[in-house]
């Protein structure tokens, strides 16, 4: 290793992502998820293990393709019912010191002046610990429910509206308001130098926003960006905007040619490929031996619903002593 990597916990706002059947289990939290005590607990056990990041992912629509209905998502909780991740953000970051905050957000459901003003605000209330991950959806029940149209908008076009919806953001987040635009003269009775907040005149194919940004800048102004796509229009998205990319697949080589893709067509955009981080999933079970750890993952595994999902491969680690455990 010649540089520090990006540890960061993968969750939802919601009772099973990834963890099918989990919540059954007498020790598992995660069905308290409309508790904002369960996210501050989280929050602080992270902050305090040395985390960089909480990535939560999100979706704005029902699973209702099996069985032609959401019955089966709603009865084995499965991404369903799921809640805001962005409101829990600021109840976490008061309880923390270094944490990052990773929420998913669409830009096919979003207005980009609105999504612009939710991350200034956010980034003022972490004090500069907010990113922004950026999806186009990809469930026709949100079509259906948000926009009224049977089918999701085709993939390719998500992608171009994605990519003005994100210079949008751009403008208004790094161009609309001066660095010194606020000068809090008590004498004058001046907060704000209007001269030095801008217009961003923007009229593009998808997006019209005449107007000038409503926050005064955050610490980081632009949030952190990531972006999770592997198809080839996700990944030149990846190349031109994120900063973070998470990549999942249990074949390294495949991992592999799609890191190095992205690099690749991040270099043509004039990026430095080096810039750009890459976090990918593991779930690892922990205790003080071997034997512990497995016994552990053995029983973990019996709450696993594997009507849902394959059986989980677990990376069992034992420790040295009780203490490192965690």
């Amino acid at each position: 290793m010649t540089e520090p990597y990006v540890l960061s916990a993968f969750t939802m706002s919601t009772v099973s992502h990834g963890n099918f059947g989990m919540w059954r289990h007498p020790q598992d939290r995660t069905s308290d998820y409309t508790d904002i005590g369960y996210w501050v607990d989280l929050a602080r056990l992270l902050d305090d293990g040395g985390f960089d990041l909480l990535f939560i992912a999100d979706a704005v629509g029902q699973l209702d393709v099996f069985g032609g209905d959401a019955s089966a998502a709603l009865a084995r909780a499965v991404q369903t019912p799921v809640t805001d991740p962005l409101l829990a953000v600021s109840a976490m970051a008061a309880a923390t010191q270094r944490l990052g905050f990773g929420i998913t957000v669409s830009t096919t459901y979003e207005s980009p002046y609105l999504l612009a003003r939710k991350f200034s605000t956010l980034d003022h209330l972490t004090r500069g610990r907010i990113g922004w991950n950026i999806v186009t959806s990809l469930l026709d029940s949100a079509a259906r429910n948000i926009i009224g149209r049977d089918r999701q908008i085709p993939h390719d076009e998500r992608y171009a509206m994605a990519q003005e919806f994100v210079e949008v953001t751009y403008k208004l987040w790094e161009g609309s308001w001066e660095p010194d635009a606020v000068v809090r003269d008590r004498e004058r009775g001046v907060f704000t130098d209007p001269a030095k907040v801008h217009d961003i005149g923007h009229e593009g194919r998808y997006f019209s926003v005449p107007g000038a940004h409503l926050v005064e800048p955050s610490p980081q102004r632009t949030p952190v960006l990531f972006q999770a796509g592997t198809s080839i229009s996700g990944r030149e998205f990846a190349a031109r905007n994120a900063e973070l990319v998470f990549v999942s697949d249990p074949r390294p080589d495949v991992l592999r040619a799609n890191i190095d893709d992205v690099r690749r067509r991040a270099a043509a955009h004039g990026r430095d490929p080096g810039s750009l981080k890459f976090i990918t999933s593991v779930e690892i079970v922990t205790d003080s031996t071997d034997s512990a750890a497995r016994s552990k993952a053995d029983d973990l595994a019996r709450f696993h619903d594997l009507n849902l999902d394959p059986p989980m491969n677990w990376l069992v680690a034992g420790c040295r002593d009780e203490e490192s455990a965690f």
